[in-house]
C-alpha cells in the first residue's frame, strides 16, 4: 500500500547551486566533482570539502542508488521515510526521502532510483527516491 506523501517546501536556490536546481527541473540529477583530486561531494558547493579546491564541476549521475539507512517517521502528520542513498558509482551518501512506496517494506540494501518531486510554490522540484 503506498502511503499518501507529504510535500517539500521549495529549496533556496542560490548562485553556487542554480546550475544543481536547473539539472533537477530537467531530471537529472547532479553531482560536483573536484578536478583536482577526482572527489565527488554533496550538497552541491563550489569549494572540494576533501581537499579545498574551487577547481570543481557538476556532473550527471545515473541516479541509481542503494538505501544505506532509513527511519520511518510513522508518528508525522503524514509518515514518511527519511534515508541515506549511497549513489550508485560513488561514494556519496545523500539524505534524502524514500517515496511512492509501501513505507513498511524499505528496507537497508534495497536498490533505489531518483525521482524529482515537486516543492511547494514554484521552486524546483528535489531529489527524492523510490524503490528501483
Amino acid at each position: 500500500m503506498t502511503q499518501e506523501q507529504k510535500s517539500f517546501p521549495a529549496p533556496s536556490v542560490s548562485p553556487e547551486t542554480e546550475e544543481y536546481w536547473e539539472g533537477a527541473k530537467r531530471g537529472e540529477l547532479l553531482v560536483r566533482f573536484c578536478n583536482d583530486c577526482g572527489s565527488p561531494h554533496h550538497y552541491p558547493r563550489s569549494i572540494c570539502p576533501h581537499c579545498g579546491s574551487d577547481n570543481t564541476e557538476y556532473r550527471k549521475v545515473s541516479g541509481n542508488g542503494e538505501i544505506y539507512s532509513v527511519s520511518v517517521m510513522w508518528r508525522a502528520p503524514i509518515p514518511y521515510a527519511l534515508a541515506y542513498v549511497t549513489l550508485e558509482g560513488t561514494d556519496i551518501s545523500m539524505m534524502t526521502n524514500v517515496v511512492d512506496c509501501d513505507l513498511k517494506s524499505l528496507e537497508i540494501g534495497q536498490k533505489v532510483k531518483v525521482k524529482f518531486s515537486e516543492t511547494e510554490g514554484d521552486g524546483p522540484p528535489v531529489p527524492t527516491f523510490t524503490p528501483a
